[in-house]
C-alpha cells in the first residue's frame, strides 16, 4: 500500500495523540516536520518527543504544548530552558540503543532519500538509530528530501512501508569545524604518533579531533570507524591517507554541504550503532585508536566529559562503547584535551576525585592521556607513577598544586 500523502498542516490527523514519538535528528533533523510538530499544538496531546538532540545543531524543543514531554540523551540549550518539561536520560550509546528498543515508541519523524529503482528510501548519513528499530514503530512518518544522499552500509526503509510522507527540499543541518587552533594542533602531534600506518581510528567533532584526522595525511591505510564523521575525513581522502574501497564507517555526518556531496561514494558506508559501536565488532578490528576528548582528568586518570560550567550536557556517549571494544581487542584508549581552560588559569588536569559531575571513563578504561605538553601513558601504572605521569603533561604553572593535592591524598591513608 502506498503511503499517505499528506501537508505539514494535517500532521496531526497521522500522529498518534498522547504517544511517544521519536524525532531523528542531528543533521538529518526535518525542519518541516518540526515546525509541523509546532503548529499541531494541543492536537497532539500529552505527547512525548524522545532523540538525539546536538547542541549548536537542533534548535527545536517539539513542546508543542504544555502537555508534552521530550526526552533527551543530549542537553540542548533549548531543551534546558524548557525546565521540568524535559527528562534527560545520561546513557552511553549502546544503553540508548537498548532503551529505544525496549519502550514503546507509538511513531517516527524523519527525513529520507526519494525511493530508489527498488523502492528503497535511503535513510542518508543518518543511520544511527531508526535504521534498527523502525519495524517495530507502527507509524512512520517520512520527509522525502531530494536533497538527501543515498549512502551505502544499508538498505533504507521500503517506500510502501511509510504511513504518509511530506515531499519537500530540505539541506542537510551541519557547520563548519574551522581550523584548529596552535593547541590543538600541538596536541594532535602528540597524539598521531600512536597512530600506525594501517590503523583504524576513531574520533568525533571538535578542534582537537579535527586536528588529530588533519595531521594523519601523511600516514597511509587510514579506515576511519567512528559513530560521528566530521569534514575531516575528507581531507584525509583528498592527501591518499585512506585505505583503499571502503575506508569510512560511521554512523552520523555533521559538517559542511562538502561533506554531503562526498558520502554517496564508494569510500563511505554508514551503518547503525550495533555495527559503529558495537564493542564485539569494535574488538574484531585489527590496530584500532580511539581518541576521544574530555573535559577534565584527574590524577588517578579518571576522564570527566559530561558536565560544564552550563551543567551537565551529555551522558558518556559513545565514549565508553568505544573504550570496552578496544580494551577487548587490545586497541588503543587516548583521551586528548587542552591541559588549561579560561586563558590558562584553571587547570584540566585536576587533583584526585576532582573533576566536576560523574566519571564518564575510569581509570582502567584510558591508555594514554595527551595535552599539547606531551602524553602520558598510564598502562600498567601503580596510582603514585599515573599521578606523576598527569602531573608531567599538567601546565607548568599547576603542577606544583597538583602534587601538593596528590601529598595530601596520600597522606590520608
Amino acid at each position: 500500500m502506498a503511503p499517505r500523502r499528506i501537508e505539514p498542516a494535517s500532521l496531526a490527523s497521522v500522529l498518534p495523540p498522547d504517544g511517544r514519538t521519536l524525532a531523528v535528528a542531528c543533521s538529518g533533523e526535518s525542519l518541516l516536520l518540526a515546525d509541523a510538530v509546532m503548529c499541531a499544538g494541543e492536537a497532539l496531546g500529552a505527547m512525548t518527543f524522545t532523540g538525539i538532540f546536538v547542541p549548536g545543531l537542533n534548535t527545536r524543543t517539539y513542546l508543542a504544548n504544555p502537555r508534552c514531554r521530550v526526552e533527551t540523551f543530549f542537553m540542548t540549550p533549548e531543551l534546558r530552558a524548557a525546565g521540568d518539561a524535559v527528562s534527560f536520560f545520561p546513557l552511553c550509546y549502546g544503553d540508548i540503543l537498548a532503551r529505544l528498543r525496549k519502550v514503546q515508541i507509538d511513531a517516527a519523524l524523519f527525513m529520507v532519500a526519494p525511493p530508489d529503482d527498488n523502492g528503497m528510501c535511503s535513510f542518508g548519513p543518518i543511520a544511527d538509530f531508526l535504521i534498527e528499530i523502525w519495524p517495530r514503530i507502527p507509524v512512520r512518518i517520512a520527509h522525502i528530501n531530494p536533497l538527501m544522499p543515498r549512502t551505502r552500509g544499508h538498505q533504507g526503509i521500503p517506500f510502501s512501508e511509510l504511513t504518509a510522507v511530506i515531499e519537500a527540499e530540505q539541506r542537510l543541518l551541519g557547520f563548519s569545524e574551522g581550523t584548529p587552533d596552535s593547541v590543538a594542533q600541538t596536541i594532535a602531534g602528540h597524539v598521531v604518533a600512536f597512530i600506525p600506518n594501517g590503523g583504524t581510528v576513531q574520533t568525533g567533532l571538535g578542534k582537537i579531533p579535527t586536528a588529530v584526522l588533519r595531521a594523519l595525511t601523511r600516514h597511509r591505510d587510514i579506515r576511519i570507524h567512528s559513530g560521528l564523521i566530521g569534514d575531516a575525513v575528507l581531507d584525509l581522502a583528498d592527501a591518499g591517507a585512506l585505505a583503499s574501497g571502503c575506508a569510512v564507517t560511521g554512523g552520523v555526518a555533521i559538517g559542511s554541504q562538502r561533506l554531503y556531496s562526498a558520502v554517496s561514494s564508494s569510500s563511505f558506508a554508514f551503518t547503525p550503532v550495533s555495527n559503529t559501536h558495537g564493542p564485539r565488532v569494535v574488538a574484531d578490528i585489527d590496530r584500532f585508536v580511539a581518541v576521544n576528548s574530555a573535559i577534565e582528568v584527574d590524577l588517578f586518570g579518571q576522564v570527566y566529559a559530561e558536565m560544564t560550567t552550563q551543567g551537565l550536557i551529555s551522558g558518556p556517549g559513545g565514549a565508553s562503547d568505544f573504550a570496552r571494544g578496544a580494551w577487548c581487542g587490545g586497541g588503543l584508549r587516548i583521551i586528548a584535551l587542552p591541559a588549561t581552560a579560561a586563558g590558562g588559569t584553571i587547570s584540566r588536569i585536576v587533583g584526585p576525585n576532582g573533576g566536576a559531575g560523574p566519571v564518564s571513563l575510569g581509570r582502567m578504561d584510558t591508555d594514554i592521556i595527551v595535552t599539547e605538553n606531551g602524553a602520558a601513558d598510564l598502562r600498567g601504572l601503580s596510582h603514585r607513577d599515573r599521578a606523576e605521569a598527569l602531573i608531567g603533561i599538567a601546565a607548568e604553572h599547576h603542577r606544583n598544586t597538583l602534587s601538593n593535592s596528590w601529598t595530601a591524598f596520600e597522606s590520608r591513608f
